[in-house]
């Protein structure tokens, strides 16, 4: 009696979809995103304070951001994809 095993090939599966995959990215570009909010509100005078520091974009906008794009990428890593019931 001959095992099926020996003609049959294991079905290589990758552990992400095409939809995780662009979660991912989505992710990425809000965490991108909520960096260069980030960026600036030095000065150039070292003895001058600049009240840009804490304007509401650093303080609010882009801390929302890199959380939400955490958030994101958390979520598109822990998505199952829609498996095809091939047996």
């Amino acid at each position: 009696m001959e095992s099926k095993s020996k003609n049959t090939k294991p079905q290589f599966q990758f552990a992400f979809t095409k939809e995780n995959y662009i979660l991912m990215i989505i992710g990425v570009v809000l965490l991108v995103l909520g960096y260069v909010l980030l960026i600036g509100g030095g000065s150039k005078d070292p003895d001058v304070f600049n009240y840009s520091l804490f304007n509401a974009r650093r303080l609010i906008v882009a801390p929302i951001l890199i959380v939400g794009g955490l958030c994101v990428e958390v979520y598109a890593i822990m998505k199952k994809g829609k498996q095809d019931s091939q047996e």
